[in-house]
């Protein structure tokens, strides 16, 4: 259908784009439409001057702007009708009693020129077919026989005013060329605004597609989706506090070491085996099986103390109430520190524990 003429919408000018598409031909420019508004402008001033140029009537009507035209290039019914006479062409409104008394078939006619909120379109029989030609589509649409009635009875009833031309129209291509063949539109053109903004969505869509893209697949290698970032910071604060675990349990182990050096009392299953390989035992056995080995030490640890302080007990002689206190040779002053660091040392990894198997 490239031989038909379609003018799009641009601005206001949909009466102008109107018109050209009826005549399939670029016939009127916005300058002649415009003189032809001031013309009729003119014209109604002059009959409201014989009234009295000193009527309130005048005096409001020159204050009034035109009612032909405004700036932004829309045109009035009258201004449409008048560069219409030029070719001998006349409108008669559709469903006005007068056009109805007729009883004319639209399928019968030949064009239809329509309005609603101040926008114009034409409606045209070119060969042997109908096509809309609204300026705000991308294309003409094909409208069959069939359907005509049907498309003008909703214009209606959507508050459309339909106009009949009437005359004869100029000569043009597509109607010679459509008067031999019949086409088929296999895709109905869409709405200028509608077509701009599934552009606009697809441009968009295709912009977060490579958006998504970049990020699944960056140049670095070191790029993740938001669902692997998160997955990643979440395994890297259980990492962290799996160390802060083993640390702890380093602290523990190192505390046990201390105290059992201290005190002189060895666990029997550590005596002879070498620091690095105690060390690498315990870091291979599970946290529960860690907790027992540490519980079964502290209570051995506290069977010995007991037993200590039993010997002690029996060894001090009765009667010297403060024995236990001084030591005039001094070693008595040695075994009371060492004492105190093991109980210092118990009572740390003793707290040590409770934490532990608080969490």
């Amino acid at each position: 259908m490239e031989a038909i003429f379609h003018e799009r919408q641009e601005g206001s000018l949909c009466a102008q784009h109107c018109l050209n598409n009826l005549l399939q031909g670029e016939y009127f420019s916005p300058v002649e439409l415009s003189s032809i508004a001031q013309q009729l402008d003119e014209e109604e001033r002059i009959r409201m001057a014989e009234g009295g140029l000193s009527s309130e009537e005048y005096r409001t009507f020159l204050q009034q702007p035109s009612g032909n035209m405004d700036d932004s290039g829309f045109f009035s019914i009258q201004v449409i009708s008048n560069a219409l006479k030029v070719w001998g062409l006349e409108l008669i409104l559709f469903n006005s009693p007068e056009y109805q008394r007729f009883g004319i078939d639209p399928i019968n006619e030949r064009s239809f020129i329509c309005n609603y909120k101040e926008h114009w379109f034409t409606v045209r029989k070119l060969g042997k077919q109908w096509f809309n030609l609204n300026s705000l589509l991308t294309g003409p649409e094909l409208i069959s026989d069939t359907y005509l009635a049907l498309f003008l009875a909703q214009l209606q009833q959507e508050g459309y005013s339909i106009f009949v031309v009437k005359g004869d129209l100029p000569d043009c291509e597509a109607d010679q060329l459509l008067q031999m063949i019949r086409v088929q539109q296999m895709q109905r053109p869409k709405l200028i605004g509608e077509d701009t903004l599934q552009t606009r969505d697809q441009r968009i869509q295709k912009a977060d597609l490579e958006q998504a893209l970049d990020v699944s697949q960056p140049f670095d290698g070191t790029g993740v989706v938001d669902e692997d970032e998160e997955n990643f910071q979440k395994a890297l604060a259980l990492s962290r506090q799996e160390i802060d675990m083993e640390d702890e349990e380093a602290d523990l182990r190192r505390a046990i070491q201390l105290s059992g050096h201290r005190t002189g009392f060895s666990d029997s299953s550590t005596l002879n085996t070498p620091l690095s390989a105690a060390t690498n035992q315990s870091e291979s056995l599970t946290s529960e099986e860690l907790r027992k080995r540490r519980q079964a030490y502290f209570e051995k640890q506290q069977q010995l103390h007991q037993q200590c302080q039993n010997q002690e007990f029996h060894d001090v002689p009765t009667t010297s109430s403060n024995a236990l206190g001084t030591d005039p040779g001094g070693d008595m002053r040695e075994e009371d520190m060492l004492q105190a660091a093991m109980n210092m040392s118990l009572e740390t990894v003793r707290n040590s524990l409770n934490t532990e198997e608080k969490k």
